[in-house]
């Protein structure tokens, strides 16, 4: 018998439900294939093919209701302010890590204590992305800043964390080549990065520790350079094979008043983040990082206001 359906949240869409149950409950790949077989077959949502097949209980799916009920009251409050819809969605084959697996810094906190105030926003910050680059399967998005201390390098790493842990193939990479931090945040030698794979050598990725989506490319040693390293053909390459490998690719930048570079890597890799840090950014460095994007093809896709 057919599990009598429960009433959905208000604007609430399969996609949501599906992406709760699996950040919440782990639904597997082959579980979510199995419920949306279901929802062809049979004409159920999914939050009622899921209860159908067995595979999530009433209080799972209630919780999961409930998470997708608060996530959208506190939407006005979220930490992203405006995202541009996209769509798209194909499958990549998986990457295999190289070297030993790193564990995220407490400073993550994302990655260790999920009911944190924190990490719920950096969840909701990523459900946004996800509604908003659905079926653009390859992703790949620069953050950027206009000055330091704005929060940008840590905003990637845990937005990257919180992407890989809702099952989607996570690369973050270390686009900083004046003074880079990602390598800090997750205990890495930095001897070896996206230095020497735009110099032509083979780029080594690094698994992160029970996150197994994830995979965190940092800068390696500063050049010289970085500036023509960045607005090369090389990169322009990478890109293209990250985005055959990766559902989403967070790119971290220098801040954007202190050189060309973020600037650049805006144009190469055509989606921008842009961050602020609430009474802390001078609105004059705000509007001059836009107004040198303008001059690029880059799309803004949200735009986040840090109050923490």
């Amino acid at each position: 018998m057919i599990a009598e359906p429960i009433p959905p949240a208000p604007a609430m869409t399969d996609q949501d439900v599906q992406d709760a149950l699996v950040l919440l409950h782990g639904l597997s790949e082959d579980q979510v294939f199995g419920i949306k077989e279901l929802t062809r077959t049979l004409g159920l949502s999914f939050a009622d093919a899921a209860l159908h097949s067995g595979v999530t209980s009433h209080e799972q799916l209630a919780e999961a209701l409930q998470w997708i009920r608060q996530r959208a009251i506190q939407q006005d409050a979220s930490i992203i302010e405006k995202a541009l819809r996209r769509k798209g969605n194909s499958r990549r084959e998986l990457v295999v890590w190289e070297g030993p697996k790193l564990r995220p810094s407490e400073q993550l906190i994302v990655a260790h204590d999920s009911l944190h105030p924190r990490s719920e926003s950096i969840r909701s910050l990523a459900t946004e992305l996800l509604m908003r680059t659905r079926n653009s399967g390859g992703a790949v998005i620069a953050l950027l800043s206009p000055c330091a201390a704005e929060g940008r390098t840590q905003l990637a790493a845990e937005l990257a964390i919180a992407l890989a842990q809702l099952g989607r193939r996570t690369l973050l990479v270390d686009a900083d080549l004046r003074n880079p931090r990602l390598h800090t945040l997750f205990g890495a030698q930095n001897d070896v990065g996206l230095t020497q794979a735009l110099e032509g050598h083979d780029v080594r990725l690094i698994g992160i520790e029970h996150v197994p989506q994830m995979a965190l490319l940092t800068s390696g040693p500063l050049p010289p350079n970085p500036l023509e390293l960045l607005s090369s053909t090389r990169f322009d390459q990478l890109i293209i094979e990250w985005r055959r490998n990766f559902e989403y690719v967070l790119v971290d930048t220098p801040p954007a008043s202190k050189s060309s570079d973020a600037i650049a890597v805006a144009g190469a890799v055509g989606n921008v983040l842009m961050l602020s840090r609430a009474d802390i950014t001078p609105f004059r460095a705000l509007k001059e990082m836009s107004r040198k994007l303008a001059t690029t093809h880059a799309r803004t896709i949200g735009a986040v206001i840090g109050n923490f």
